[in-house]
């Protein structure tokens, strides 16, 4: 890690793994397997080892905001309305952020009995490849131009204050925007918003998303093994595209196994690389954990803001 983390403690997973001392993981490998990314690797020891001293650090972060709250509202001597916990959850395509989102979820479910925890991906704000195509930047789709931000932006005033809210749904099948199909966000005690982008600021504006964060998430690994990921995932995609003819994917399955490999990595160091290096990496320092990530895809180490 480069000298711009030098403002953050760097835990090995096997202190951090001691800051919980409960050995009940809350939920079963089966409901595991069923949350996780199908190309990303995850064990009921990961969960007992990383996240739950996670969500336990996550309840600090909650009390202390609930705390900086009631004292405002001392302050101000007026109530301040309940707002929601917010949860920004940012890295490269393929690191293992939707795995890492969906789990927080259904841990902090059960952690925190009654709360409603929403979760959403800022795939849904990019904008539909009709539009794409007229400002010419479908091939810039995953750049920060080829994302509605002021629709994020307005989605999370909403929310802070209470207010319902419908957002596009995005069909990584179809790679679109799915028409006339839309996902209800309403008043919850913990949203999750997952994204490459979540850490970047609109085009031309001071306002950053991550300003709505509550608590701030970065999960990282070596490029080099991204690649690795990125490229096997392709492959699976491919196969899951086999039996069904309007997922974008297949039709690359008339491509032979070298023109498959070929394209991927054309894809991958055209896109994907460039918009690590040049638009997601450079945010890393806005979070408040990094949770980095080995060859095996278990998080090694944690970097924790001071």
């Amino acid at each position: 890690m480069k000298n711009e983390l030098i403002n953050f403690e760097k835990i090995s997973r096997q202190t951090w793994q001691q800051l919980h001392r409960n050995t009940t993981v809350p939920l079963t490998q089966e409901e595991l397997n069923s949350i996780k990314s199908f190309n990303d690797k995850i064990s009921l020891q990961d969960v007992l080892d990383v996240y739950l001293p996670l969500i336990n650090l996550i309840r600090i972060y909650k009390k202390a905001s609930e705390d900086l709250s009631f004292s405002k509202s001392l302050f101000l001597q007026k109530k301040i309305k309940t707002q929601p916990f917010i949860i920004g959850i940012s890295g490269s395509v393929a690191v293992g952020k939707s795995t890492t989102s969906r789990l927080l979820q259904i841990l902090l479910t059960r952690t925190f009995k009654h709360a409603k925890v929403e979760m959403v991906t800022t795939d849904g704000f990019l904008y539909p490849n009709t539009v794409l195509k007229e400002k010419n930047i479908l091939d810039r789709k995953g750049f920060p131009e080829s994302y509605n931000m002021e629709l994020l932006l307005d989605f999370l005033n909403h929310i802070e204050n209470g207010h319902d809210y419908q957002i596009p749904v995005y069909s990584h099948e179809v790679y679109d925007i799915v028409p006339d199909q839309q996902q209800t966000i309403s008043a919850p005690d913990f949203l999750i918003v997952e994204g490459i982008n979540v850490f970047q600021n609109p085009q031309n504006q001071h306002l950053y998303v991550s300003d709505y964060f509550d608590l701030a998430i970065y999960v990282d690994a070596a490029v080099d093994d991204i690649e690795t990921w990125y490229l096997e995932r392709f492959r699976k995609l491919l196969k899951l595209a086999q039996s069904n003819p309007n997922n974008y994917y297949h039709r690359f399955l008339e491509l032979s196994e070298e023109e498959v490999s070929h394209f991927a990595h054309s894809i991958w160091e055209t896109i994907n690389l460039v918009n690590l290096k040049d638009y997601i990496e450079p945010t890393r320092h806005r979070a408040d954990i990094i949770l980095h990530k080995a060859k095996n895809h278990e998080i090694d180490e944690i970097y924790l803001k001071k």
